[in-house]
């Protein structure tokens, strides 16, 4: 059955370009992504993971891991990995998973017969610290990720997580939220102290409280 949102994310130990790792305890009390890859050598995953590597920092500062996935071993990747940091200009950090049985990717719905039987599809999963599945988004074989769009994302999550706010579309750091229907109007302002704006009695906005 594939996985859902708000599905628990399925644990499982792996060999990977670092070693042997159990998924649970590699990400611990921290946020995760988990982004899938066809195969290696392939040109698009290789700007991918280049562009992931550079982002580590910013996925350090939201307390978000991330780890890849493709289907070909160990010393696949390794080398890989080696014209990955050289045509991107970067240093990799962080683990690709080596799963040449399918495991994982069956475990994570990552393998598509429509589109390939022999190949994992490029998906991505952001896994919160309670290994609750909160996003799934799968991409076609020719469009590169937004690992940007990625970040918004984690932003928006992370912070409604703890208010009774949604985002916006286009939404960015540091811009007006949206307040919950669920709130009533007349008690925003004990709830959002920096004040709010009706433009519908359904629709209200306020400062993003968290900064």
């Amino acid at each position: 059955m594939a996985l859902r949102l708000g599905d628990t994310a399925p644990d499982f130990v792996a060999e990977t370009s670092e070693g042997k790792k159990s998924f649970y305890e590699y990400l611990g009390d921290s946020w995760g992504i988990l982004f899938s890859h066809p195969a290696d050598f392939t040109p698009v995953c290789t700007t991918e993971l280049g562009t992931v590597a550079k982002l580590k920092p910013e996925f350090e500062k939201r307390n978000v891991k991330v780890i890849a996935l493709s289907v070909d071993p160990v010393d696949s990747h390794i080398e890989w990995i080696k014209d990955i940091n050289e045509t991107q200009s970067t240093t990799v950090n962080f683990p690709i998973i080596a799963d040449p049985n399918f495991e994982v990717s069956k475990l994570y719905d990552f393998v598509h017969p429509n589109a390939s039987d022999k190949f994992t599809v490029r998906s991505v999963v952001v896994i919160d610290p309670d290994k609750k599945i909160k996003l799934i988004i799968t991409y076609p074989a020719s469009t590169g990720r937004n690992f940007d769009e990625l970040l918004r994302v984690v932003d928006s999550l992370q912070l409604t997580a703890n208010y009774s706010v949604a985002t916006p579309a286009n939404w960015k750091h540091g811009e007006d939220v949206v307040v919950a229907p669920a709130i009533k109007t007349e008690d925003i302002p004990a709830k959002f102290p920096k004040g709010f704006k009706e433009i519908k009695p359904y629709l209200r906005t306020t400062p993003q409280p968290n900064l």
